[in-house]
């Protein structure tokens, strides 16, 4: 998963040797190179098997018995495994460098090839959609294996309401590859290009991102300025992606006779659309409480009466800005995975080895902020860092490490299973900053240090819960608005003044030009709706961590086999042993409640 914090961007011009040492990706555990000949055995392989698969199935899914449907199930998961095995080793070799040509065609290619072979497979998803729901039934009472895959028919059937004609579905399918595919490849490869020149340097999109948690606050304001020089010129660009984007899924949501444009992300996630506006109303009912009051305590520490848009992410006056070594930031890390359970520090232990699983150090080219990808079940995930030596940094370690180690224990799920829906997949992130926070808090030998800790932490938890709902907001009108007609570049950027000024607050001004930093936040153009996956997994790790601070002397075991357990349960059942509810609107408040009680220590320091 992309980290929220991927704003605070990588500067390529800092890999000195105070990090020391950093690791990268080998990825000769999916492929030992493109022209590794497993490769093209697999790539043959899948081409025959969907054909075969097609051949075996279509049009008589419904008269297989219990077993027979097993076996098919079971043959789709392999080719999941094969095709996915692939297209991760082509995208992770595209992310390390994106202005790479060969590595972009590469990357195409292979996305065309998989697109082209796994069309005859579209069938399959339909057809399980016509078999009557008190046959299924019977099928999987009738074999315990199958019914192990029931949370995977149960997401799959879902969408029954909205699936369309079977040559519509193959047509989609087919013109994937050159409809939002391609619009995403050219927002990758326009964002990796971009220049910008601050003060007599020519820096790229992520250094430049970074001048942002300057100390130096005339050099924050110049790499805002920049920003927003180099977004308007490249505006209608970015207003054309968002636009084609936000219609090609206006059609596709009509001919689904989807209800709202963030019904399939919530089909997606497992989740009930009122969970998610219990959720975001919570977020923003507490705004004032939240994000309005700490941006009000921050004016006065930085000596201001109005913060500016380049003063979000400044550093509080007095705070340790000496770069960190990558071995220490190790090191914390694991101390506090192993301080929590000794099982947490030895899943994580591995992606530090000599096996390639991590690539941290910024490089030209190289995709920006972080991610997790899980890659496939009998591989293992590789994560993406661009580390700069900050304690943001480390924190950063913390949460993708936490995705690492789930992506493992789900692994044992087997591919189907382990996917975990969005709404869940960022609990182990957000619980391992946490825990690496609460020992970096023990750790704190003055109040001014407790001070710059627990700031930091609010800054972090006001990132991912209230900018993150900002931005859903955004997207609702956004979507909202692009079905009454085209956006002009100026009707996006008063979209997103109208969510920053709500959500920031009284204590800001906007300089001329922030209207178009919508432009730069990928999420927006990969993901449409995915950004409240961030503030559902923070306020359920914060009321998680209550639990945890009570002293239940089960909470690890539990903790563990929630994780383990990947999407083969849905957020009830997965929340029920620790006495928790998503759907009870008090759940939220709980949340909310830990970053409103680190203000009231704030304000008291």
């Amino acid at each position: 998963m992309t980290d929220p914090r991927a704003r605070d961007a990588r500067d390529p011009t800092a890999g000195d040797n105070e990090l020391g040492p950093m690791p990268s990706w080998d990825l000769s555990a999916l492929y030992t190179g493109e022209d590794a000949p497993q490769l093209k055995a697999d790539l043959e392989w899948l081409a025959a098997e969907c054909a075969d698969f097609a051949r075996d199935y279509e049009g008589r899914l419904a008269d297989l018995d219990a077993a027979g449907l097993l076996a098919a199930i079971r043959r789709w998961e392999r080719i999941q495994q094969v095709s996915g095995r692939i297209m991760s080793f082509a995208g992770l070799r595209h992310y390390q460098n994106t202005l790479d040509p060969a590595r972009a065609k590469f990357f195409g290619d292979k996305q065309a090839a998989i697109t082209d072979a796994t069309t005859p497979l579209v069938f399959f998803t339909l057809e399980l959609n016509r078999i009557d729901d008190a046959a299924l039934d019977a099928r999987l009472e009738a074999n315990a294996d199958l019914a192990r895959y029931k949370p995977v028919l149960d997401r799959i059937r879902a969408m029954k309401p909205y699936q369309l004609s079977d040559e519509l579905e193959k047509l989609l399918h087919d013109q994937s590859v050159v409809g939002a595919a391609a619009w995403n490849r050219l927002f990758d490869e326009t964002m990796a290009g971009l220049t910008f020149e601050v003060n007599g340097e020519t820096l790229g999109l992520e250094a430049t991102l970074n001048l942002l948690s300057d100390t130096d606050r005339a050099r924050r304001q110049a790499g805002a300025e920049a920003l927003a020089t180099v977004f308007a010129e490249k505006r209608a660009l970015f207003a054309r992606i968002t636009n084609t984007l936000a219609k090609e899924k206006e059609i596709e949501d009509r001919w689904r006779k989807l209800p709202t444009p963030q019904m399939s992300r919530h089909l997606a996630n497992d989740v009930e659309p009122e969970v998610v506006q219990a959720l975001r109303d919570a977020v923003v009912a507490a705004y004032p409480r939240l994000s309005h009051r700490y941006y009000a305590l921050k004016a006065r520490w930085l000596g201001l009466d109005k913060l500016q848009v380049w003063d979000r992410n400044a550093p509080l006056p007095r705070d340790d800005d000496r770069k960190i070594p990558w071995a220490e930031a190790v090191d914390t890390v694991l101390a506090a995975y192993r301080d929590f359970d000794p099982r947490m520090a030895e899943l994580a232990q591995p992606f530090f080895g000599d096996g390639g699983w991590i690539d941290a150090e910024v490089k030209p080219g190289k995709a920006p902020g972080a991610f997790a990808h899980p890659t496939v079940t009998d591989a293992h995930p590789f994560l993406l860092l661009n580390y700069l030596g900050k304690q943001r940094d480390v924190m950063t370690l913390a949460h993708e490490l936490g995705h690492g180690v789930h992506q493992r224990l789900a692994a044992r799920q087997g591919e189907l299973l382990a996917d975990t829906p969005l709404t869940l997949a960022e609990t182990a992130s957000v619980f391992g900053e946490m825990l690496t926070f609460q020992r970096l808090l023990a750790a704190a030998e003055t109040p001014e240090a407790r001070k710059i800790l627990l700031a930091g932490k609010v800054e972090d938890m006001i990132n991912t819960v209230v900018r993150q709902i900002a931005f859903y907001d955004f997207e609702c009108k956004l979507h909202a608005a692009r079905r009454d007609g085209e956006l002009t570049p100026e009707d996006i950027g008063a979209l997103w003044m109208s969510v920053q000024g709500e959500s920031l607050g009284p204590a800001f001004e906007f300089m001329p030009g922030y209207e178009t930093f919508w432009s730069y936040i990928p999420h927006f153009i990969h993901s449409p709706f995915y950004v409240y996956a961030y503030a559902f997994g923070d306020g359920l790790v914060n009321a998680l961590y209550a639990v945890y601070r009570e002293g239940d002397p089960a909470f690890a075991d539990k903790y563990l086999a929630m994780l383990e357990a990947g999407g083969s349960k849905g957020h009830k059942e997965l929340l029920a042993p620790f006495g928790l509810d998503a759907t009870d609107p008090a759940f939220w408040d709980k949340g909310l409640s830990l970053i409103s009680g680190m203000i009231d220590e704030l304000e008291a320091l």
